[in-house]
This record gives C-alpha cells, structure tokens and sequence, in this order.
C-alpha cells in the first residue's frame, strides 16, 4: 500500500467516527454468538490473514539481500533471492484469492442472515408500526447498517488480528537491523496520525451534512417522480417554481462536494508529505550509516520498503477502536429492529377454522390502539422521542353476529371505528378486550394461515405492487393456472380489457397500480379476492372513491364476489346497505342502532340522518343502482 493510500484510508476511517452512539448491553454477545455460528470458516480466515501478514514481511527482507548479493557480485545468490520472492509473490497471491473467497463468503452469508432474519420479522409486525414508521430508515438497517455489521466479519477482525502481526514482526525486524533509525522513523508517527484523526472529524461534519443536503435532494425528485406527485405539481403548474427549488438543493450538494474535495486534497498531500519525510529520515540516516560502514546497501532498502508495512497497519490500528464501535453500533441498529416483539403473535397451539360456512361474532369487543413506544422505534421514526400518546379505547363493548351467508352493513361517521372492526376481524391488531370469532373459534386460536384462507378484505385503495398483473393475482393463489386468472378476471370484469393488452397476463401495472383507472384497480383487488375463496369477505368503503360509471362495474364484480359468502360490508353505497341482512350505524366507537334498512329509517335516528347526507344518497339514475 502506498503512503498516500494510507493517508486516504486513515481519513476516511476517522471520518466514519463521528459521534458514535453507544449500543446496548448484550450486543457483543450476540455478535460472538454469530461468530460462533462461523467459527470454522473465521478460523482459517483469520489464519490465512495472519500468514499473508507474514509474507508481506518477508518480500522487503529479501528485496534487501537481493541488493546486497548484487553488490557482493554474487550472481548464484541473486537468483535464488529472486526465485524466492517470486514464490513468495505467487503465494501471496494465491493464499489472497482464497482468504478473499472466505472473506466473501462469510460476509455475504452473514448479509443473507441478518438481512433474512430483519425482513421476516418486520413481516410479523403489526399494521401500526408500518403506519409509523418512516420507510427509508428501515431500508436502511436491511442495507447500511447490515454492511456495517458485514465488515466486522469481513475486514475489521481480520484487518487487526493481521495489522498486529504486522507491526510486531515488521518492528522486529527493522530494529533488528537498526534500532536507532526505526525509533526516529517512529517518533514521525504521531505527526501523521494525529492530523488525520483531526481532520477526519472535520471532514465528517461536511459529510453529514452532504449526507443530509443529498437526503432532501433525493427525497425531493423521489416525491416528485412517483405518479402522485407527478401529477400534484402538473395540476398546480408550478414547474418553474419547483426547477428552482431543485437547483437549488442541487447547488448546495455540489457545492458542499467542491469544499470537501479540496479539504480532502490538502489533507492527503499534507500526510503524503509528511509520509516521505519519514522515507526521507530511512535514506539520510541510513546512508550516511551506509558510508559510516555500519550498514549496508540492502539493509536501507529493505528497512524503507519496511516503513511503508510499518505505517499502514499502525495507522489502522490507532483506528481500530473506531472500526469496532461502528461496526458494534450497525449489529445494534439491526438487533434493534429484532427485538421489536410483534404484538399479535401465534400460539403453539393454534388450529384452523373449521370446515364449512364460517359465521362472524363479535362480542364486548373493546380496543386501543397501540401507543409508538409498543410497535416503534424513535430511530425508525426519525423523531428525537416516541409520541406518548396511545392507549385511548376507540371500540366500546361492540358485540353482533354474522351468520353464515349472511350480509352485515356497517355505517357512520369517518373516524368511528368502521375500519377498526375489519382490522380486528383480519387479525392486523388483537382485542384488548372481549372476543372475534370466526367459525365459532377465537381469532387468537387460529392460525395466521387460516384467518388468511378464511377471511378475505377489499380496501378502498386497491393496492398492487409494481409487477405484472400475474404476479399481482397469484399474490392470491400462488398455483393458479393462466386459465384460472382468467376466470376471476372474467367474474371480475376485466376479462376483455386484460385479452386485449398486448402483454396481456404480463403488463406491468406500474408504481401502485397507475396504470389502470380507478375502477379497474379495484376490479383487479376483486378478482385477487375471487381466487383466494375466502369463505369470510369485508369490503371495506370499496368503492368510496370511484365514479358512478366505475361502481356499477365494481358492484357488478362485488355481487360476484359477495355471493354465497358471509360478508361484512363498511360504509358501502345504499345499494348494498339497504339489501343487507343487518346494518350496525357505528359512532365514536360504538353501536348505536341496528335493524334492517327500512326498519332503521323509520326509527328516523342517525341512520336516517345519514341516509339524507350526500354520502348516502341514492345514485343517479345513470345505470346505476338507485334507492
């Protein structure tokens, strides 16, 4: 390694230091525990580090009586010396092809392990810690933080563990061939070392900020460039106004990147200089002990080819401590995520829903939802502290009852609890009170699998992910065949419209669904539904957000879906409201009035109040359904 990439690595070791927070209790034990998992694989890694750390010494020493066979004219000498070091060359490279497989290796499974163990965790959380937690803070703990942790397998330990051997038998022998010239070349140390860890702080504080000017930067183009956005600034017209603004995060990244460049640059070429100044010390002193006759020729060779070795493990070591701490703090990050505990849990002992129908049943229900300190982290949220707030019951004593086959309505205000109840029903959060069933059996009895077989949710957003319309669908029915998607599509009303794309089953629907209108995103969500069977379905506010043309197809695909299953229709259009069995009117969380539609409005209480709203008007008379 040359001195001035030693200067750059000692940089920017002390740059990744910054005000390292401490990690917690337990973490090194952990982190030796993984070790221990490895420990085979981290033997001979280690082992084969330690022996190129050897090799790496000997090719000076031999550099140096190959100078001296030279000048002794002895030409038998001088081959065998370059034989020697080309074995050594050969068998450098060769022990770092397989030290760097091991290196690779263990790093890499270490990444699958840490990276598999956080992504499936976070899949067992609640819904609430999803609706807290800021997306690219725990994409960073499943890529930065899980390659810092890398590093402390693949680099950090091999790098000390071979960085001490290093400096102890490349110390001994350049004392061992002259100990005054070592100890002035050393004293030369603290100059070299001290500036960078000085420097690297300063230097850190223009990368964090960098960081943070590149984060908004990024951010902003992101928010810009998803559909959503995209169409927010176009029907605003305010394109002038925003190039500004990106110009502007834009100048301030370049011109904190100039500032940082140049610092950097007078950073390397100040320890470089210093770097030759020590070489210099190796070839003045040692010449002129050269002439003196107290040593010769190869020895100053080898003794300056030596102070290169010498300089670049000590430099990493004085960073060593840094290494560690922020290789502890990644494994921290990431074990912080682990030891979130998922709040709604499955027993050991759970079954499956029985067979057949399945009914619904609520009874004294009563929920609240998590505070933050229970489903988040203040990291992941990127706030300093958790909000507090949390704990305040927002369902009161909800019982009733849905039959097998038969159709309950839920209405009332936004806010009152409608959706809750279909969050519940589904398992996202679990009862702090009270009990749901499904097919007569506690929804906390049950396997995660069989609420999922059983009871099936249509939301108001029609989520798709950005893939191919058949992988969206077989989200549903993983085996289902081309023939198949095309049926539920076809019960769906959508058969025609997906035949005649030109990829057809293969169209990728784009970022969330955008692709495809309003109406056929939600089509799409019902034909998923249609090939999952679920035996239990909740439409939840289904079509709250489409178009009169758009909800009688939905309707259409609806009756489809809804037919010979029990279902649990919330904040439906009167359509579907008046022909239910039974219709709840929920408010601030409890059950205010039940019946029937006609029986309800002539009670002329809330229901009725409602009924004369906008919102549950009858639709115009377009195609549509009326009332």
């Amino acid at each position: 390694m040359s001195m001035e990439n030693v200067a750059r690595t000692s940089m920017w070791r002390a740059m990744a230091a910054p005000d390292q927070k401490p990690f917690r209790p337990g973490t090194v034990r952990r982190v030796l525990a993984m070790a221990r998992e490895r420990s085979r694989r981290l033997t001979l890694f280690v082992s084969g580090s330690v022996v190129l750390a050897v090799l790496a010494v000997a090719t000076p020493v031999l550099a140096g009586r190959a100078i001296d066979a030279v000048g002794a004219g002895d030409r038998g000498r001088v081959v065998t010396i370059a034989l020697l070091i080309a074995a050594v060359a050969l068998a450098e490279s060769a022990l770092g092809l397989v030290v760097r497989w091991l290196s690779s290796t263990l790093g890499e499974d270490l990444i699958l392990d840490l990276r598999t163990r956080v992504y499936d965790h976070v899949q067992r959380m609640p819904v609430a810690f999803f609706t807290r937690t800021h997306t690219g803070a725990l994409v960073s703990r499943l890529n930065n933080d899980v390659l810092g942790a890398q590093r402390a397998f693949s680099d950090t330990l091999s790098g000390i563990v071979s960085n001490v051997v290093a400096v102890v038998l490349t110390a001994v022998v350049m004392i061992g061939i002259s100990w005054q010239i070592t100890l002035i070349a050393l004293v030369l140390l603290p100059i070299f070392v001290l500036p960078a860890r000085r420097m690297g702080r300063h230097l850190a504080q223009l990368s964090r900020q960098a960081a943070i000017l590149n984060a908004a930067m990024i951010n902003q183009t992101t928010e810009r460039f998803s559909a959503p956005g995209a169409t927010l600034v176009k029907l605003f017209g305010r394109p002038d106004e925003e190039s500004r603004s990106f110009a502007g995060a834009a100048r301030s990244v370049r011109d904190i990147g100039v500032k940082s460049s140049i610092r950097q640059a007078v950073f390397v070429t100040a320890l470089t200089t210093v770097s030759a100044l020590a070489l210099a010390v190796v070839y003045g002193v040692g010449g002129l002990a050269a002439i003196a006759g107290t040593l010769n020729a190869g020895n100053i060779v080898a003794l300056a080819l030596l102070l290169t070795r010498l300089y670049a493990p000590l430099t990493a070591l004085a960073s060593a401590r840094i290494d560690v701490m922020s290789a502890l703090v990644s494994f921290d990050r990431v074990f912080e995520v682990l030891d979130l505990v998922p709040l709604v849990q499955e027993k050991p002992t759970a079954t499956t829903v029985p067979a057949g129908p399945a009914g619904v049943e609520f009874e004294n229900v009563r929920f609240a939802y998590p505070a933050a300190s229970e489903v988040s982290l203040a990291s992941l949220e990127e706030v300093a502290t958790l909000d507090t707030r949390g704990g305040v019951e927002v369902i009161h004593d909800v019982s009733f009852r849905v039959e097998p086959g038969q159709v309950v309505a839920i209405v009332g205000s936004s806010g009152a609890g409608k959706s809750t109840l279909a969050q519940l029903l589904a398992r996202l959060y679990d009862v702090d009170h009270g009990t749901v069933r499904v097919g007569g059996r506690d929804v906390r009895d049950l396997t995660f699998a069989s609420v999922r077989e059983t009871v099936g949710v249509v939301t108001q957003d029609g989520h798709l992910f950005h893939e191919s319309l058949r992988s969206n669908l077989r989200l549903a029915a993983p085996g289902a065949s081309d023939q198949e998607l095309f049926e539920a599509l076809g019960r769906a009303r959508l058969g025609e419209l997906v035949a005649a794309l030109p990829d057809g089953l293969d169209t990728v629907v784009g970022e969330r669904g955008y692709r495809f209108s309003g109406g056929e995103r939600q089509r799409l969500t019902i034909a998923r539904l249609l090939l999952a069977q679920p035996r239990v379905v909740v439409l939840d506010e289904a079509t709250a957000s489409l178009d009169t043309t758009s909800e009688v197809a939905v309707q259409a695909a609806l009756d489809e879906a809804l037919e010979g299953r029990t279902a649990i229709v919330i904040a439906h259009r009167l359509s579907t409201v008046r022909n239910a069995d039974l219709i709840l009117v929920l408010e601030a969380g409890r059950v205010v009035e039940r019946g029937t539609h006609h029986e309800l409005l002539a009670r002329a209480g809330r229901y009725a109040e409602l009924h004369r709203h906008s919102s549950f008007a009858p639709a115009p008379p377009q195609g549509g359904p009326v009332d």
